[in-house]
């Protein structure tokens, strides 16, 4: 089968045992690969209400059929499990080329469940997988761990490993890979913790075979041509490039736990000077033309540096905090790396409880004597340590914003910035109603990467405080994202292929695998993809509509200052966007997928679960 590798690998840590599965071609015309695969696995292979930390969840570790093959993220790796932060759904997507030599070695995806009676590696090179101890590598950074295993083993070895967050069970500690990358959603790295699972590594020396390779070079080069110009900025500055624009521009680069949406020192950690004083040289993931990583110095301790911060993490560990110094966010950024730290996560819950200490929710007693005031750089390199450490108040905050909340109480509810217990990224649902609605439905939560933010970027003030058109915007890119994650590429495709689906999706799937789709059966794949995790949120938690909502301060609360003064959303706007996408989707009125789609999607195995809550919703 073109574009796949044609097996899926079955690891059992509990019984140290690992078997293969041949990849069947109308499972993988179904479902893709990357999202797709691991949605229905995802679905088979866990039990409802299983625990997320228990041996009986998996750790799904997925390819797709562009990975392997010389395009822009094709080295990228989608991570796909049950949330310890949100008990739902979740995946999250790492950057370099872990999926790329895991083609290389014959898979296309590898399924992890079971717990170790110890501390293990999986080291896999070609056919030959084995499970090791790794004893010497608990307690290891994550980067740390890799170079060693590199050492050890061979360069030519692609890894993942989690750091001392995950450890400890930190609920959104995350996977670095290959060297820095992160697939920072979610708590991932937690579920590789609760297996004793440490790291993971794999070589081949197969290559990835694609149907139309004269093609699929012409096309390659007419897109890497377009991309390499339309983006850059982000080849001379990386994400961070959106700091200036989003805080002058738009208005809405969220602050000081988002009770305002403008930083006044927006520039001191803006792009241009990360680039100017702290740059040392670009990274690129396999197969892209843009290399938009950067490599950055702390001035104040020189010996630090780091891949990153990206835009996200300034955001989160920055402008959240009130934090205005570049050295510091370069050292928190490398902390959490080392750590296994989801940088938004993290900075959203400091953030968060910086605000409780602000209104008096909080002690200094109750925050091991820190005075958590916002703009303090050795408050949130302390508390960072704490986090990965669960050493005192650390053992609090990591438990995100939700839980937090619930815990202390006292109204602290109204402003923890989390949907479904994901803590949402630095595109401001009150200046963009698409990611208004995009967090909302998300099966994730408050991620930027189901909604995507670029199209109403590009709107003038007046269209975006419209609501009219944003539920159809979002659900064309909704598809457009799972097709992304499912193939596997980079999101920054979309600034050429487009980010609704059309004739370059096709073609690019026909040049790889020799799929010859139409539009439709396209759009099905996306859609069945899709609603199926939204099944399986509805099926662990039994709710649908109720979770589909924003925080109360996003809802109740207008931008009080700046170019987006004034601008918010409602309960009414939401309300009204969220009928309309549940009849783009088919879903009924409480956002259940209706029997007959289901059927129509071919998912009717998960008919009787969705039954089952839709009477309780009556």
């Amino acid at each position: 089968m073109k574009g796949y590798a044609g097996k899926i690998l079955y690891l059992d840590l509990s019984e140290k045992t690992s078997k293969q599965k041949k990849l069947k071609k109308k499972f993988a015309r179904n479902y893709l690969g990357g999202v797709g695969f691991g949605a229905k696995i995802l679905y088979e292979e866990v039990k409802p209400k299983t625990d997320p930390l228990s041996p009986d969840n998996v750790l799904i570790v997925t390819a797709g059929p562009i990975s392997g093959v010389p395009f822009m993220g094709a080295g990228r790796t989608t991570f796909v499990s049950k949330s310890p932060l949100t008990d739902g759904w979740m995946h999250s997507n790492m950057g370099g080329s872990f999926a790329a030599h895991m083609k290389f070695a014959g898979y296309d995806t590898i399924v992890i469940k079971g717990k170790a009676s110890e501390p293990v590696m999986i080291k896999i090179d070609d056919e030959n997988v084995e499970i090791l101890p790794a004893e010497e590598l608990w307690g290891k950074g994550a980067i740390e761990a890799q170079k060693i295993v590199k050492e050890k083993y061979g360069k030519q070895y692609d890894t993942f490993a989690i750091g001392p967050a995950g450890e400890n069970l930190v609920k959104y500690a995350c996977i670095i890979g290959s060297g820095a990358r992160a697939a920072g959603r979610g708590g991932l790295g937690a579920v590789m913790g609760s297996k004793n699972l440490k790291l993971v590594a794999v070589k081949g020396s197969k290559k990835v075979e694609i149907a139309d390779p004269e093609g699929f070079k012409e096309f390659r080069k007419e897109f890497t041509e377009k991309i390499t110009k339309k983006l850059v900025n982000y080849t001379l500055y990386g994400t961070p490039i959106l700091v200036n624009l989003i805080n002058e521009i738009h208005g809405g680069l969220g602050t000081r736990n988002w009770q305002e949406e403008t930083f006044n020192d927006a520039e001191k950690i803006s792009g241009e000077v990360f680039k100017e004083k702290h740059f040392i040289r670009n990274t690129a993931c396999f197969g892209c033309p843009v290399a938009c990583g950067k490599i950055f110095r702390s001035l104040r301790n020189p010996e630090v540096t780091s891949e990153g911060p990206e835009y996200e993490s300034i955001y989160a560990l920055g402008s959240a905090c009130g934090i205005d110094d570049p050295n510091t966010l370069i050292e928190a950024d490398k902390k959490c790396d080392e750590y296994g730290l989801d940088t938004i996560s993290t900075g959203i819950s400091i953030a968060f409880i910086m605000e409780c200490y602000e209104k008096g929710l909080i002690s200094k007693k109750d925050l091991d004597s820190i005075e958590a005031r916002f703009g303090s750089s050795e408050v949130l390199l302390t508390l960072i340590d704490k986090i990965a450490k669960r050493e005192g108040v650390g053992s609090l905050l990591a438990e995100g914003t939700k839980r937090m909340s619930e815990k202390i109480g006292k109204d602290s509810w109204k402003f923890a910035i989390h949907v479904r217990g994901l803590e949402i990224a630095g595109h401001s649902p009150r200046v963009l109603k698409s990611m208004a609605i995009g967090y909302a439905v998300s099966n994730r939560g408050g991620s930027h990467h189901d909604g995507r933010p670029g199209p109403e970027y590009a709107m003038q003030p007046e269209e975006k405080k419209k609501i009219d058109g944003k539920s159809r915007l979002n659900y064309e890119i909704n598809l457009w994202t799972t097709l992304g994650d499912s193939l596997i590429v980079c999101h920054f495709v979309e600034n050429v292929l487009g980010s609704s689906l059309n004739e370059n999706h096709l073609k690019l799937i026909r040049l790889v695998t020799g799929f010859d789709m139409s539009i439709e059966e396209l759009r099905d794949v996306a859609h069945r993809i899709y609603t199926l995790e939204r099944c399986f949120n509805i099926r662990e938690k039994e709710v649908a509509r109720e979770e589909d909502t924003l925080p109360w301060r996003i809802l109740h609360e207008r931008i009080p200052n700046g170019p987006a003064k004034g601008f918010g959303v409602t309960p009414e706007e939401l309300n009204e966007m969220l009928e309309e996408y549940y009849l783009l989707r088919g879903w009924d009125k409480n956002g259940i997928p209706t029997e007959k789609e289901l059927r129509r999607l071919g998912l009717d195995f998960a008919i009787e679960d969705m039954n089952k809550v839709r009477k309780k919703s009556v």
